[in-house]
Order: structure tokens, then sequence, then C-alpha cells
């Protein structure tokens, strides 16, 4: 093994042990079994899941089964989370993460089998590279999901009230929208007649990434509504929202579906027109051609 694998499984390594100890750090009044906080259990339950399902991935040089595993980590995450903090408040906060795992996971891993991911081709046959994707994974579920674990862990949670129903309908809002950009774009795909055509209908024509608009929403939400229940280092759980903005807007969501759209009709005037009409991630009240106006 070279110096330059060994430096890539370090940094695997590196990002995973991170995952980990920013649960720990944010969660101090989770209920321990035995010595170790359940919070921090779960978070090292991401890294395994992930590290046991790599090792067929990188021997078979698929990616198929990453998106699925993903929303499992989700849902595992959450369910060691539930078992040692069975009440209410707790319930209410594992739903909108069980039901968004199990719908993204389901419909990412339909798309990888039937089309595979353009983002895997290069790294899927180098194992140490390979392995930092997994490693990334592990991160993102527990960074993610952060608000939410903190919020479920705490041993003396309030009564919900206005601040959870207002977190609570902007993460229903924002994953509606996500639900409705992604069967949109779908049910383009699907019709012959847009076969090499760019979306620019429905919500793909009020921005130009809908569905990653609805995912930021939606954890922006439920940390909003974790917000009656974060004190002291509980507080990092604003990694939650600002760790998926960050990853969807400047990491692997947007940059790379825009160099790819560029790349494919970046000399089409109706996609230069629309690249610069039409914007990124959120509306705007007043277009672009009314500001310019005289």
């Amino acid at each position: 093994m070279n110096s330059k694998a060994i430096g890539l499984i370090a940094a695997a390594l590196a990002a995973a042990a991170l995952g980990v100890a920013v649960v720990w750090a944010a969660t101090p009044l989770s209920p321990h079994v035995g010595a170790f906080p359940l919070a921090a259990l779960a978070a090292v339950g991401m890294v395994l899941l992930n590290a046991v399902a790599f090792i067929p991935a990188a021997l078979s040089q698929t990616e198929r089964y990453y998106d699925l595993v993903g929303a499992a980590s989700t849902l595992l995450s959450t369910a060691i989370l539930l078992s040692g903090a069975a009440n209410v408040s707790a319930l209410i906060f594992a739903i909108p993460p069980i039901v968004w795992a199990s719908r993204l996971g389901v419909f990412l891993a339909r798309r990888a089998h039937r089309e595979g991911d353009g983002r895997f081709d290069a790294i899927k046959v180098r194992p140490a590279r390979f392995a930092i994707a997994w490693a990334l994974q592990s991160l993102w579920v527990n960074l993610t999901n952060l608000a939410v674990t903190v919020a479920i862990v705490h041993p003396s949670p309030p009564a919900p009230g206005i601040i959870e129903a207002l977190g609570l309908a902007l993460w229903a809002f924002g994953f509606t929208v996500e639900v409705a950009a992604d069967r949109q774009k779908s049910a383009f795909r699907a019709a012959p007649v847009n076969r090499g055509r760019f979306i620019d209908v429905g919500l793909w024509s009020v921005v130009r990434h809908p569905n990653y608009a609805g995912e930021i929403t939606a954890w922006v939400g439920l940390f909003v509504a974790a917000v009656p229940r974060l004190h002291g280092m509980g507080w990092l759980a604003v990694l939650s929202p600002l760790f998926v903005f960050l990853l969807l807007r400047f990491g692997s969501g947007i940059p790379l579906l825009e160099a790819r759209g560029q790349a494919k009709w970046g000399d089409a005037p109706a996609y230069r027109r629309y690249f610069a009409e039409v914007p990124r991630l959120f509306p705007r009240f007043v277009s672009r051609r009314s500001r310019e106006a005289p």
C-alpha cells in the first residue's frame, strides 16, 4: 500500500471519527448504555454500518447500494436513539427522519440501479478513494441528523409548543417540495419527447434545484423544532442545516450537476437563458428582468 492510499484511509477514518465526536459533544445529557452515551453509540453504529457495506461494494466496484445504506443508516440511528427515549416527544422528532430516509433511500436506490451514479465512476475502482465516500456518508448521517439526535435524547424535554409546530410545518413543506420536484423530474425524463432535454417545467421553472431547496428547508425546519431543547453544547445542532446547505450548495450536489449541465447544454441558447434567469435555490420575489428594466 503506497503513502497516498494510506493518507486516504487516514482521512476516511478522521471523517468518520469527526461525526462521532460532534454527536458525543452535542449530547452531554444523553442516556447511557453502560459507560457510553446512547447518542455516541448510535453515531458509532453509523460508522460500522457504512464500513461493513463498503467491503462488498469495493470488491464488486459498485455504488448501487450506497444511497440505500445511507438511508438505512438514518433509520438505524433513529431506532437506537428511540430505544433509550420512548416518549411522545422523542417519537415526534423521530417520525420526520424516518419518513425522509425511507422515501429518499428507495428513490435513490431505484435510480442508481436504473442509471448508476456518475459521481462514483472514477473512484469506485480505487478502494482507498471509494472508502472516503463511505466515511463521508457516515459523517453526513451523523451531522445531518444532529438536531434530531439532540432533541430525542433530551432527558426532560418541554411539552411541544408553537416553535415545534412551526418547525415541523417547515419540515413538511420542504419535504413536500423535495418529493414533488423528484417526481416531476422522473416524469419529465420518462417522456420520450424529452429525451436529451433539460427540465425547465413545474418547480424546475421556479428554481434550478427545487429538490435541494426542499431538502435544505426540511432540515432547517427540524432544527427550528429542536430549538426549545437546545442548551449549551446542544447548540451544535445548528450544524445540521448548515452542513446540508454547504454540502448541497458547494459539495457533491449543485456544483457537480451544474458542471454536467454546462457540458451537455452549455452551448444551447435556451439553457444559457434558463441558467441566467432562473435562480439556483430559492425563488426571487422580483424577477431579474424587472430589476434590469429602465
